[in-house]
Formats: C-alpha cells, structure tokens, sequence
C-alpha cells in the first residue's frame, strides 16, 4: 500500500503512496491517517496527510525511526469501504461580479462565457484530498476539464475569507483572509473553519465530498447575517 518509507529530516518519516493524484491513492493515505490515529501509537507528535504522501512527525526522546517505521508497516487497512464517515457536503456560493474577481480572465483564457463557466463548475461533486496551506483549507478535486487554468501570473496580496477558487484540477476555499494565486470566481458565507470548536474545526476533512451550489447576493448577505 505504501510504496517507501523515508526519513524527512531526523523526527519525522516519509510515506510516499506514489506520484497519482485520485482519488484511489488518496483514500489509502487517509486510511492510513485514520487508523494510525486510533492506535495512537506512543512518540507520533503529527500527522500530515496530502494528495499522496502522509508525513508522520515523531519524538526522538520516546521512540526512533527504525521502531516506528515498523509499526507503520505492518498496519494492514482494507481497500473495501475505505471512507465509512465520508460526508456530503453543500456550499452555498454567490458569483456575482462583486466576488468572481477572476471571472473575466477565465472567460478570455477558457474561451467560454461566465454563463458556461459556472455551469461546469456547479455540475460537479468534488472530493477533498486534503486541507492545508492555511487552516481548514481544502483542496477539492476534481474540476471539469474544460475550466482548468494555471494560477495567476502575479499573486494577491489578500484574497478575502470565503473566497472560492480553481486553479489547474483544484478548487479551493479559502478560510481566512490570505495571499493566493487561484482564479477567484465566487465566495461562500458558509464558515468552513471554526477555531472555537477544539473537537471539530474544520467543517471539510479529506475524503468528504462538497457540492456548490448558486446564490444571488440577497440570499448570501441573508446567510451571512444569521451565522
């Protein structure tokens, strides 16, 4: 299941599930996250999983890479019902000129109007390979061929919280407000990380499922109201 494993610096091991990015590679390294995290196996100080690899950070004082190494490796997961907790989840998203900052570029890279845009993007279920870059962000995979676009040539200095982005087979959230590169085409009133709930933060895990789904602007500036 796990091609190689490899020291990452002199506290931590490298899980390489090969270079695919799918959603089959990707549910064995969230299998393995998952189960890694209910033996909790004595020394892991962190679990980092992404699109293929899972990094696993360790103490030196409690236990050593050859010891761990093993553990690692003679845990044995199931392909069948990878993802039993897998949730569904839908993203109330408005894409009025206000916020779908990049739609003009889409239209003149893709060669489609915002009208055919938006409707490839919405007929879509995306899967979340991971969260990162900031807190709770997902990277939500996989887009419609015809709107995949690289990302900005020169990135923003602050792109707003709720926005939602594309960039190359990704979409994005992103949580808070930060510099980014991906072409914004919307924003969500939606709260898709939340740091006063310690037990579950973050509303998208690796391996849920997202559908977006339009909003005009009354019915964004209702939700936002009401949270």
């Amino acid at each position: 299941m796990i091609k190689n494993i490899s020291n990452l610096g002199d506290s931590a091991l490298y899980c390489d599930f090969g270079n695919d990015v799918d959603q089959k590679t990707n549910f064995k390294v969230i299998k393995y996250f998952e189960n890694i995290k209910k033996q909790n196996i004595e020394g892991i100080t962190n679990l980092t999983p992404s699109y293929n690899k899972l990094i696993i950070s360790f103490d030196l004082n409690i236990v050593n890479f050859t010891e761990l190494k093993k553990k690692i490796e003679d845990i044995k997961i199931s392909e069948n019902n990878i993802k039993e907790n897998q949730k569904i989840i839908k993203i109330p998203t408005c894409c009025d000129d206000e916020f779908a900052l990049d739609i003009e570029r889409l239209s003149s890279k893709l060669n489609l109007t915002k009208k055919e845009i938006l409707e490839k993007y919405f007929n879509k279920e995306y899967f979340c390979y991971m969260t990162g870059f900031i807190a709770g962000m997902p990277f939500l995979g996989d887009i419609d061929k015809k709107i995949r676009l690289e990302r900005l040539e020169t990135p923003r200095v602050k792109v707003p919280k709720g926005a939602v982005g594309i960039t190359e087979q990704f979409a994005n959230i992103y949580t808070f407000e930060s510099p980014g590169g991906w072409n914004i085409l919307g924003s969500t009133p939606t709260k898709i990380f939340n740091q006063a709930n310690e037990k579950h933060p973050t509303l998208i895990c690796p391996g849920d499922k997202v559908l977006f789904y339009e909003i005009n602007k009354k019915e964004y500036f209702k939700i936002n109201e009401n949270k």
